[in-house]
């Protein structure tokens, strides 16, 4: 059965009801109500701009630039207006700094830029603000069920302290929706078919949805999950003609898709069809890395996610993490010396926010050099989400996204997931 061939209803006319059910669902407009105690009277039109960063000076730490491997001894960064306005040695800046801001001493601390966490699903207000907690200042959204990425998107443009800058990716185009047929209006003429969201002109809708709703970007799979002991993460769901499609009506809307994967078949499948950026891949094989270094694609591993089955409760899951956990660090030292571009994520979900720094940690752990392994959280991660004149660096121009910790991330990338004090837009967030 096919799905009625009529285009879903236009993005400006439907995306204030539906930001507004996804915010509730995400407990962002509460949120936002406590930010902004004047709104009653403030235009709507204001309402809608993003709000102001801060204006902070952290200084007296050794600043890493992860771009060049160059670290500055007794550093000075200044933010204004929550943007980088200059940063390098106090012997060259020292009496630059503007009078009145307040100052973070970072003596005897490293300073690095905010890392990226480019594959995450943030649900609620309080998962958004635990990731900037623990050093994700920008992430790229893995899909939501209801739309609640876009609406964390949202919170972080008005109150930048409060969630990562966000690359939301709206639902999954998977073959069974489930309860997120119920995610929009337009989606509900799907329910009647009986293969689930597999014919193109069903693949399409789904996409054309995303986007009316304000997607970044589109998730869809090729594989079933691993996270699930019912299904066998081997197992194709998608072939190479769906895959396609979704790439296509990805592309007329301008947006790139990141695709779930595990069989070496599906993962050449989806990367000759496309697909920006490769999803776990743990038997991505190496005909297909040399395929995605070919087409710039990225890999985007998740070894925490793959680490963390190996610890369940449950002893197919364990067993599971076990297996794919060697394969997958084979396939990342691989893709690293073929110079296939690698990206950090750690694949959070279900109300548990894994710091971006483990992550970085697996990735040295799997035979990257430290300087390389930051990279995949920092410059690497930020050209994927297209953050690279904003994350990744602290430099003139770029956010004031901060991380301070309590040793050389160098020699220990542990301090990484133990950040003393993070920066967000210039704010120093407050522990929770």
């Amino acid at each position: 059965m096919c799905v009625d061939n009529t285009p879903p209803p236009p993005g400006r006319l439907t995306r204030r009801g539906v930001l507004a059910g996804a915010a509730a669902l995400a407990g962002t407009s509460a949120v936002l109500a406590g930010a902004a105690p004047e709104a009653s009277a403030t235009s709507a039109a204001s309402l809608g701009s993003p709000g102001r960063g801060g204006d902070l000076v952290v200084e007296g730490g050794r600043l890493l630039d992860p771009l060049t491997g160059e670290v500055t001894e007794d550093a000075v960064v200044v933010i204004v207006g929550g943007v980088v306005r200059a940063a390098g040695p106090r012997s060259r800046l020292g009496t630059r700094t503007p009078s009145g801001v307040p100052v973070l001493r970072a003596h005897g601390q490293w300073i690095l830029p905010g890392l990226v966490d480019a594959h995450i699903h943030l649900n609620t207000a309080a998962e958004a603000r635990d990731a900037v907690l623990k050093g994700a200042t920008s992430a790229r959204s893995g899909s939501t069920n209801f739309y609640q990425d876009v609406a964390v998107r949202e919170l972080a443009r008005q109150a930048p302290e409060r969630a990562p800058r966000l690359r939301a990716a709206g639902i999954f185009v998977t073959p069974d929706l489930g309860d997120t047929i119920l995610a929009d209006p337009d989606l509900a003429p799907l329910a009647r078919l009986r293969e689930g969201v597999r014919s193109a002109e069903a693949l399409r809708r789904v996409v054309a949805v995303n986007l009316a709703r304000g997607a970044d970007t589109i998730k869809t799979r090729v594989n079933e999950r691993a996270g699930l002991p019912e299904q066998d993460p081997l197992v194709q769901v998608y072939d190479h003609e769906q895959l396609s499609t979704i790439v296509a009506a990805a592309r007329l809307g301008g947006k790139g898709v990141l695709c779930h994967s595990y069989s070496e078949k599906g993962c050449h499948d989806a990367v000759t069809a496309g697909i920006r950026s490769l999803e776990h891949g743990a038997f991505v094989g190496e005909r297909t890395l040399r395929e995605m270094r070919r087409r710039g694609t990225y890999f985007t591993p998740t070894l925490t996610a793959i680490a963390g089955l190996a610890e369940s409760s449950d002893p197919v899951l364990a067993e599971r993490g076990r297996t794919y956990l060697p394969v997958l660090k084979r396939a990342v030292l691989a893709a690293h010396e073929l110079g296939v571009p690698l990206a950090a994520g750690t694949d959070s979900s279900g109300g548990t926010v894994d710091p971006i720094g483990r992550e970085v940690e697996l990735m040295h752990a799997a035979g990257l050099p430290a300087l390389d392994a930051i990279r995949t959280a920092t410059t690497g991660a930020a050209k994927l989400l297209g953050f690279d004149g904003t994350a990744g660096r602290l430099a003139r121009g770029f956010a004031g996204d901060v991380l301070v910790v309590d040793g050389d991330p160098l020699a220990d990338l542990g301090v990484l997931s133990r950040p003393a004090r993070v920066v967000r837009a210039g704010f120093s967030v407050p522990a929770a």
